[in-house]
């Protein structure tokens, strides 16, 4: 999220990136550049995916939903690992003031800093009955992003819910949480003996291309990257988001050939 905090690129520098190596993009619904923005320096062919904090508010959560549909995004990544955010420390010193631009609020940040001030576009009272309504809304794909247990996983798959991320959120909700790549340990093994089909990604620690690799050998589609992401973008813009995922997919081509892999399929 807030992209231009990194680097006046912003999301569009993310967008352009991802769209140049051929991956998806999911814009965050607390981002920096508008969607309308986003869709005009990515032209070609982009997979555009939305990353969703509900709104409490349900209207201005089917408003950004509209609008995402409208520059055609396909899935809804619905953020579940974040009911209440937490203590972010370093946040809380840096007092920035600053807001998302795709949000109808002008909330800024306070002396709680900008993660807190964020707080009220969050519906900490989000269920499993939610994911009802978000099929009667839209036919984009719902994904849950920051699964952390087979129940879960398995419950979404029973659902009929497109896919799933297991993720920490970064370690930034429980400094303890269990990494992705641990859960997909446990969680495919319990999809596996149910029979269940779902798409299953993961992320938090992926750096390098053999981290991608781990985590396709355990089971996983793909993986998410944001963190390291962003700092290729804070360090050299746009330029170093292109160069950073092709190092990525350079080091992921080097270990399947090293390991005797010929295809991930």
């Amino acid at each position: 999220a807030l992209g231009k905090l990194y680097h006046p690129d912003g999301e569009c520098g993310l967008a352009i990136g991802a769209e140049k190596i051929g991956i998806p993009f999911a814009i965050p619904c607390m981002g920096s550049n508008t969607f309308d923005e986003i869709k005009s320096v990515a032209t070609g062919n982009p997979t555009r995916w939305l990353q969703l904090y509900v709104n409490p508010d349900r209207e201005k959560a089917l408003d950004m939903i509209r609008r995402a549909e409208a520059i055609g995004t396909e899935a809804l990544l619905i953020t579940v690992d974040a009911p209440v955010f937490g203590k972010r420390e370093r946040d809380r010193r840096n007092k920035v003031e600053v807001a998302p631009v795709n949000q109808k609020s002008g909330a800024k940040a306070s002396s709680s800093g900008v993660v807190m001030a964020l707080q009220s576009f969050v519906d900490c009272t989000l269920t499993w009955d939610d994911m009802k309504w978000f099929r009667s809304v839209t036919k984009m794909k719902i994904v849950l992003k920051g699964v952390q247990r087979w129940e879960d996983a398995v419950m979404a798959a029973e659902a009929g819910l497109d896919g799933i991320v297991l993720s920490n959120h970064g370690g930034r909700q429980l400094d303890f949480a269990r990494s992705g790549l641990e859960l997909l340990a446990e969680v495919m093994p319990e999809l596996c003996k149910r029979n269940l089909s779902i798409e299953v990604l993961m992320d938090g620690g992926v750096r390098r291309g053999t981290d991608i690799f781990k985590a396709i050998a355990l089971g996983a589609n793909g993986v998410g990257l944001g963190r390291s992401a962003i700092w290729a973008l804070g360090s050299y813009g746009t330029e170093g988001v292109e160069a950073y995922l092709q190092i990525l997919k350079d080091e992921f081509e080097l270990c399947m050939k090293l390991c005797g892999v010929k295809s991930t399929k």
